[in-house]
C-alpha cells in the first residue's frame, strides 16, 4: 500500500517516473533527490545523502534549460525581458507550483518535525526538491534526459509565466501607486544570513515613512518584489463582511 514518503515496493517510483518521463537506472540517485536533511538527522543509517548538493547542481541545469526554452519561444524579446521571464519561471513560487503539479510532496523523505509542520507543502522544500530531482535526472541520464524533463515540466507553463512577468513586476506597480498618492517608497535590507551560495535577505519596505511590509528572499531583488507584492495586496479594497 502506498504511504506518503514511502512508495510501495512493487511500484516503487513508477508514478513519479511516469510524470517525469524518465525511468532511473540508479534508484539511489532518485531517493537522494527526495531526501530532506531533516530525515537523515533522524535516520543517520539510511545509507544515502540528503538532496542539498543535488539542489546546487539542479539549479544550474534547470537555468540552462529555461534560458534555451525562453529564447526559442520568444525570439523577439530583449535580454531584459527574457531575464524577467526566467526569474519568474525559476522562482521559488514557480518551481513549487511545478512540484505540486508533480505531486512531489508525496514522495519526500522528511523528518518528523518537518512532517508535523506541513513540510510536504512548503514552497521552499518543494522547490529545492524539484531542483535536486532535475540534477538526479542529469546524473542518471545525461543532459538530453534532463533537458527533456525540464521541457516536459516547464514548457507548458511558459505562456502563463509571460503573463505573470508582465503583471507581477510588483515594485513597478507599487511605485506607480505611490507616485499617484505622492508617497515616498524605501526598501531597506535589515538582515543578511547564510553562506554566499545560499544567502537570505530580509527587507523592510517603508511607504510614506511607515513600515508596510517585511519579507525574506534569496536575493535583495526577490525580497523587495515580495515586499511590494504584500503592500499591494494589503492596499486592495476588501468586500465588507456579513
Amino acid at each position: 500500500m502506498f504511504r506518503v514518503g514511502r512508495p510501495d515496493e512493487t511500484g516503487r517510483y513508477a508514478i513519479l517516473e511516469g510524470r517525469l518521463g524518465h525511468v532511473f537506472a540508479d534508484g539511489e540517485l532518485l531517493e537522494t533527490a527526495l531526501t530532506h536533511r531533516s530525515y537523515l538527522n533522524e535516520h543517520p543509517g539510511a545509507g544515502r545523502g540528503h538532496n542539498e548538493r543535488l539542489e546546487f547542481l539542479g539549479d544550474a541545469v534547470l537555468d540552462l534549460a529555461v534560458r534555451q526554452m525562453l529564447m526559442a519561444k520568444y525570439p523577439d524579446k530583449r535580454e531584459g525581458e527574457l531575464s524577467m521571464l526566467r526569474s519568474q519561471v525559476v522562482s521559488e513560487t514557480g518551481l513549487a507550483d511545478v512540484a505540486v503539479g508533480l505531486g512531489l510532496g508525496d514522495w519526500l523523505f522528511l523528518g518528523r518535525g518537518e512532517e508535523a509542520t506541513g513540510g510536504r507543502r512548503k514552497p521552499s522544500i518543494l522547490a529545492d526538491a524539484l531542483e535536486a530531482l532535475i540534477a538526479a535526472v542529469y546524473l542518471d541520464g545525461g543532459l538530453a534526459a534532463a533537458d527533456g524533463v525540464c521541457h516536459r515540466l516547464i514548457s507548458p507553463r511558459l505562456p502563463d509565466s509571460a503573463t505573470r512577468a508582465q503583471l507581477s513586476d510588483w515594485k513597478t506597480r507599487l511605485q506607480e501607486q505611490a507616485q499617484a498618492q505622492k508617497l515616498e517608497l524605501r526598501y531597506e535590507v535589515v538582515r543578511e544570513a547564510g553562506p554566499d551560495h545560499e544567502k537570505e535577505f530580509e527587507v523592510v519596505l517603508y511607504m510614506g515613512g511607515a513600515e508596510v511590509a517585511r519579507t525574506v528572499g534569496r536575493s535583495k531583488k526577490e525580497a523587495e518584489q515580495k515586499a511590494a507584492q504584500l503592500a499591494l495586496i494589503a492596499s486592495e479594497p476588501r468586500e465588507p463582511g456579513p
